[in-house]
């Protein structure tokens, strides 16, 4: 190839403004498939990217301080401006998307997942989505559990199971490796597309999740009931204020067995385990009871005698209102809720034991133990549909619950996925100072997550950007402005609807007229 022109470039880098001078090249061979192609110096790619006045020195900086230091945009432009950058703050926003797409799409190339996979001679799948609100896309990803690597992030607008099986067969093409299971929640989509594009790969079912759904109406009957008691423990405070400024062991005495009682109506439970009625009734009961031996030893003060009289009351009136009328004080709910949760927690113990023995055998025993609800049923009285609940749900899960004690490396629940999202999600209030997802989470999160991960784990230098394949980074670009312009176009409809309708009717009008 021979010089055939030049062409100068100029670039803002970190140690200050360059002027490039390109030499661009042309094949002479006739033959050749880039005969008069212009051919631009490879060592331009590693200084900046195609048509950006930023070097990729001052792009990796601010990918840096986003995603390891949570600075936001003004703190990056106020640090840019502080080392000599001469750069807009919008501008700052800019860099930080074409960083998350560079690297993302330098991650996500089959030939550096495969890179970083060959010491692996099987992967296990994890698949899960998050949708920060109702209506907009969907972020699914897939993650090998056996390296934490992450293999493909997507925003779908719609969670077909044709939808989710192309991701899948993406996924594990891009990965090179054989499939040795599946790990993902009950959704029946999810399952569909497991079963259609992974047909012998053995589906794992969370355990986290399928006792969440199955001990939901339990959950729900222990979670009304504290509601009901509390309503009946919230006379402490006047008690409190009948020792105000008294510092007296009298008054002391008072404030402690409030404190108690108060510690006791705040601690809530968290689904599908913990049972917080259950608890609130029991540390009530013991207060009640240590009132009670220290009224037989010296009597009770009239503070401490009004606050055993408050607790006495709520306990014997929470069960008469959770019942039926018609058995009014000759049936409880306590006891019905405490029956349904050593069922669950019953499940939740055979569960917890599942890498410890054969699948056949746990199999069995769970079989027994859905018998034994079914038997013992009448014994959690009102509750007792909450325990068809528990059985329906348990079909429905079953064939997916045991494959953990059969593939090593498989994990019972989907939790590593879940805390990823958790984690990314702190990353982005940490950044953002938004208490919430932003819907641009899942518009962009399909990128973000794979940067902001692979940031953290390791800083990412010029060098590294400037690896990316060009017309990978491009096409990914693209699919990304085009999800922002139909997001757009969504916004401009909740604006002005007349003007929406009435752009699309001018537009419609001018394609039916003769050319």
């Amino acid at each position: 190839m021979r010089i055939r022109y030049e062409n100068r470039r100029t670039l803002v880098t970190l140690t200050g403004t360059v002027r490039l001078r390109l030499k661009i090249r042309r094949c002479e061979a006739a033959a050749c498939p880039r005969f008069h192609k212009p051919y631009r110096p490879e060592a331009e790619g590693a200084l900046a990217l195609p048509q950006h006045e930023f070097g990729l020195d001052v792009v990796a900086l601010v990918g840096a301080l986003r995603h390891r230091e949570h600075r936001s945009v003004p703190e990056i432009h106020a640090l840019l401006r502080g080392r000599g950058v001469a750069i807009a703050e919008r501008s700052v926003t800019n860099l930080v998307d074409r960083y998350d797409e560079v690297l993302a799409a330098h991650l996500a190339d089959p030939q550096h997942l495969r890179a970083h996979l060959a010491g692996q001679d099987r992967i296990v799948l994890a698949l899960d989505g998050l949708q920060p609100d109702v209506g907009h896309e969907v972020l699914w990803v897939l993650r090998d559990c056996l390296s934490g690597t992450v293999l493909l992030a997507r925003s779908l607008l719609s969670s077909t199971s044709e939808d989710l099986a192309e991701l899948l067969q993406e996924a594990v093409a891009a990965a090179g490796l054989p499939v040795a299971g599946v790990i993902s929640d009950g959704q029946h989509s999810i399952r569909k597309a497991v079963a259609t594009a992974l047909p012998d790969v053995p589906h794992q079912l969370c355990h986290f999740h399928f006792l969440r759904e199955a001990a939901l109406p339990i959950f729900e009957a222990d979670r009304h009931a504290k509601k009901e008691l509390k309503k009946r423990v919230r006379g402490v405070r006047p008690i409190e204020r009948a020792v105000e400024g008294r510092d007296d062991p009298e008054a002391d005495l008072v404030r402690g067995y409030a404190a108690a009682v108060r510690s006791a109506i705040t601690d809530d439970g968290r689904a599908p385990l913990d049972a917080a009625g259950l608890r609130l009734e029991e540390r009530l009961g013991k207060v009640a009871a240590s009132l009670g031996r220290v009224g037989a030893k010296g009597g009770l003060s009239r503070p401490l005698a009004r606050l055993k009289l408050l607790i006495d009351r709520a306990l014997a009136g929470t069960a008469a209102l959770l019942i039926d009328r018609a058995l009014a004080g000759t049936a409880a709910l306590w006891p019905s809720v405490r029956q349904g949760f050593v069922f669950v927690h019953a499940a939740a113990r055979l569960l917890g034991h599942a890498a410890g023995e054969p699948g056949a055998r746990l199999r069995r025993r769970f079989d027994g133990l859905l018998g034994a609800m079914h038997r013992h049923r009448a014994r959690a009285g009102d509750l007792a549909p909450a325990l068809d609940h528990f059985r329906k749900v348990a079909r429905s899960y079953r064939p997916g619950l045991f494959h953990t004690a059969e593939v090593a490396g498989l994990p019972p629940t989907n939790n590593g996925l879940e805390q990823l999202f958790g984690s990314q999600r702190y990353h982005e209030r940490r950044a953002t100072g938004r208490k919430t997802a932003s819907p641009g989470a899942v518009l962009r999160g399909s990128v973000r997550l794979i940067a902001g991960i692979g940031t953290r784990a390791q800083l990412r230098s010029a060098g590294d950007l400037g690896q990316v394949d060009n017309a990978r980074w491009r096409e990914l670009r693209r699919s990304l402005d085009g999800r922002r312009q139909a997001r757009a176009a969504r916004t401009r409809f909740r604006h002005d609807p007349d003007a929406y309708l009435a752009a699309l009717e001018q537009q419609a009008r001018q394609q039916t007229l003769p050319s």
